[in-house]
């Protein structure tokens, strides 16, 4: 019945947010150890197991005639702030419309350096995510700028963008989005543990 009221707790406390592995892991700083089949079956009975994530959406339009950068992020050996950022963008669905959420993250601090939402896929969200991670960061010449080949990050306006502020383009291949799982890692997180839970209407 301890360990039972410790996960409730624990799980009311997250608001739902975290898995059985989350949980042991918190009721062991708490100096219970529990195993995990045990935990995960306790919050089964319960019904706290963590909120599932939602329908995958496809947010990379690949197929366009802009040109495309090769991939180079997997050369780099990163010691240091502002040497790679990574680009991507996910899908959100509110109660009354769906977004989607750009962001720029700094692949050596996993820190979100600039983001912005839009309610469209074309690059007007992805290009204000990385004037805002500019204007934030303001980066040396040189930095590595990596993406998919989604039409957002090959446009014109993107391109040009990159090229007055002297960063270097790099894109993963199709069907190897190598470094964006820095990104695809962040918005799980984000979407498990704050967007699946709470109720927003609607971009405002």
């Amino acid at each position: 019945m301890e360990i039972r009221d410790r996960i409730q707790r624990i799980c009311l406390e997250h608001r739902r947010n975290y898995g059985y592995r989350r949980v042991r892991r918190e009721l062991k700083n708490q100096g219970l150890i529990v195993n995990e089949k045990r935990v995960r079956r306790l919050m089964r009975d319960d019904d706290l197991l963590a909120a599932r994530r939602k329908k995958f959406v496809l947010t990379t339009a690949s197929r366009h005639a802009l040109s495309i950068f090769p991939n180079i992020a997997g050369a780099i050996e990163l010691d240091g702030l502002n040497q790679l950022w990574v680009a991507d963008l996910t899908y959100i669905r509110l109660r009354r419309q769906h977004v989607y959420l750009a962001v720029v993250l700094d692949a050596y601090s996993r820190r979100v350096v600039g983001w912005a939402l839009s309610t469209s896929l074309h690059s007007d969200g992805a290009l204000r995510a990385l004037q805002k991670a500019i204007a934030e960061r303001k980066p040396p010449p040189g930095l590595i700028h990596h993406s998919d080949q989604g039409v957002q990050y090959a446009s014109g306006d993107y391109v040009n963008l990159l090229h007055r502020h002297q960063m270097i383009g790099s894109m993963s291949r199709k069907g190897n989005p190598f470094d964006n799982a820095r990104c695809e890692s962040f918005f799980k997180t984000l979407k498990q543990e704050e967007i699946y839970c709470s109720e927003y209407a609607d971009i405002t």
